[in-house]
């Protein structure tokens, strides 16, 4: 996946654990870049290699489960590549994650349009009602993911109220960010036309897909619910990563509704919360010019 940079020693009874369930041998071990929540390497071992995420279990409980999970869910629809998920377990108080390690390389024109067009097809997977059977995290924030029947509901009580609560709580926002955040949820219903519930992986930034030396894209990291597909649209905008043969090719398999791209500011709100709650700094401001536009 990304480039192993130095090496790097395991735990005991992580290596261990990992020989023993496996029945391989841990020949070389390397830190891979990208790993901003957990610890991340390149397992070269007696089967090949792979890729290892391991973090404290108590501080982020159940979060490689939750991906294995969110991972399978996207599997399931046979509509894009995904990394196999080889075991996910605990070894002492460390929780971790063996996944298929998938060498990669520079995207193509090809494969950013097969990247669009994989998409859509994700998205065409649908729901009766948005949400998921399991809540999970975005970045290290826990998310809930309860159901609800139409996605201003769902997007607001699920995914702006707890950060904008947590935000305020913290001192980032203010009494004022809370009535214009009001003022929304009260505009919301008629400020986009209603779709289906669709598969979104939830969390898309250019970090979370990878392009195989096939040329094959590949999701990552997954933060899955059903929601409005114009979610993981807006996160594709809110960093860059994602050209126009992506977003030509998406179009072209699942057309957006008319207004998408007045749309995504809105829908960026909560990764830009999301922000807010883990950096701080000028996230806060991203999120007022927001509301104010709006």
């Amino acid at each position: 996946m990304a480039p192993a940079v130095k090496q790097m020693s395991l735990s005991t009874s992580l290596k261990n654990d990992i020989e023993n369930r496996l029945a391989v041998k841990i020949k070389d071990t390397s830190a891979v870049s990208g790993g901003d929540i957990n610890q991340v390497y390149r397992l070269d071992t007696s089967s090949g290699p792979f890729l290892l995420k391991v973090n404290n279990k108590d501080a982020f409980p159940g979060m490689f489960a939750h991906e294995a999970q969110g991972l399978s869910a996207i599997r399931q629809t046979e509509s894009i590549a995904v990394p196999d998920v080889i075991y996910q377990g605990y070894a002492g108080k460390e929780s971790y994650l063996l996944l298929e390690w998938v060498e990669t390389w520079y995207p193509s024109d090809k494969a950013s349009k097969n990247l669009g067009r994989q998409l859509a097809a994700v998205h065409e997977h649908t729901a009766e009602q948005f949400g998921f059977h399991q809540d999970n995290y975005m970045g290290s924030l826990p998310q809930k993911n309860n159901r609800h029947n139409t996605w201003s509901d769902f997007f607001v009580e699920e995914r702006l109220k707890p950060m904008v609560k947590l935000a305020t709580d913290a001192g980032q926002l203010d009494a004022k960010d809370q009535e214009s955040f009001d003022q929304l949820y009260e505009k919301l219903p008629d400020l986009y036309p209603e779709e289906p519930p669709a598969l979104v992986h939830g969390d898309l930034w250019s970090g979370n897909y990878l392009i195989s030396t096939k040329q094959q894209p590949y999701l990552i990291d997954p933060a899955v619910s059903y929601s409005n597909r114009e979610f993981d649209i807006a996160m594709t905008a809110l960093f860059g990563g994602f050209d126009a043969a992506f977003y030509k090719a998406y179009n072209d398999a699942y057309p957006l509704q008319t207004g998408w791209q007045g749309r995504l500011k809105i829908w960026n709100l909560y990764p830009l919360l999301v922000h807010v709650n883990l950096f701080g700094g000028g996230y806060a401001n991203q999120v007022r010019q927001i509301l104010a536009a709006i």
